[in-house]
């Protein structure tokens, strides 16, 4: 049976053939979870950018502004608009663009910018600076730790206290509803997806697993089934449980087996779990 009341994402993002990541993990998940998710591809690529040569590469600056112009001309209406790699900085315009036109969806925005402090490769200082404005006008951010210094114009630390944590993402929750920083290593030994909510109080953890070795796509898949789970009515400590645990069974597959780490995560078997509604791993931060 079709549920009428199904929820849709216009999702822009990137969308690589090879590797896991962005739109070809994104999908599934926010499909496994019964949301409709439209893709509004920012480029596509024949592999993402992490330790593959020759990549192929179609910048689709240009897609983005007239697939809106045919959805709001279609009166199509989306539920959240959730954006994450873009290729330039004038695709900054073309989200909010977006945003503005569904002004009353989730508005997620994973700000791709960097990661083990330092920014990717393809991404300005021009299109670092304008991820703020998107930032702005966002309900939802989940930035990871290099992004957040970023964002707040912070050296990159190699941990953190609860304290400061804390104070990092009160400063972004100045901007934003809701702040989720992704592996945040702290003083204290552990590594922790901490987050914020503004409007209902309350900074919150859920501590991970640590595993020696680092995968593409994996902050994709916290973001999707966080903002699939929001969309669903779950609580911020809730959603965030749900994103953590997944992604996680995802990393050890992927480590027990011993796969490449460019290859990405293996997740296809596990996605019936995001069915599961349990989650019980969050705690007070």
């Amino acid at each position: 049976m079709i549920n009428k009341k199904q929820q849709r994402v216009a999702a822009i993002h990137d969308l690589s053939g090879f590797g896991r990541c962005s739109l070809a993990v994104i999908i599934p998940v926010l499909s496994s979870m019964g949301i409709q998710c439209c893709p509004v591809p920012t480029a596509v690529l024949s592999t993402h950018t992490g330790g593959f040569d020759d990549i192929a590469i179609k910048d689709l600056t240009d897609y983005i502004g007239a697939a809106l112009s045919q959805y709001k001309k279609l009166g199509i209406e989306f539920d959240s608009v959730y954006s994450g790699f873009l290729a330039s900085a004038e695709q900054i315009d073309h989200c909010l663009d977006f945003f503005d036109a569904y002004k009353n969806s989730l508005k997620v925005v994973d700000p791709v910018m960097g990661d083990h402090g330092r920014p990717y490769r393809t991404y300005t200082p021009e299109l670092c600076g304008r991820m703020g404005e998107l930032v702005d006008v966002a309900d939802v951010i989940t930035p990871n730790l290099t992004e957040a210094s970023i964002l707040l114009g912070e050296q990159y630390p190699e941990e953190l206290t609860a304290g400061l944590v804390k104070r990092w993402l009160a400063r972004l929750g100045e901007r934003v509803r809701i702040t989720v920083i992704t592996g945040v290593p702290l003083a204290e030994g552990a590594i922790a997806n901490v987050g914020f909510d503004r409007e209902r109080g309350g900074f919150w953890r859920v501590d991970c697993d640590y595993v020696p070795a680092s995968y593409p796509g994996t902050g994709d898949i916290f973001a999707g089934v966080l903002t699939g789970s929001l969309l669903s009515g779950d609580s911020l400590p809730i959603a965030m449980d749900r994103a953590t645990s997944f992604t996680q069974i995802a990393i050890k597959n992927t480590f027990s087996y011993g796969l490449e780490a460019r290859n990405g995560v293996l997740f296809e078997p596990s996605l019936g779990r995001l069915r599961d509604e349990s989650a019980c791993g969050f705690k007070r931060l």
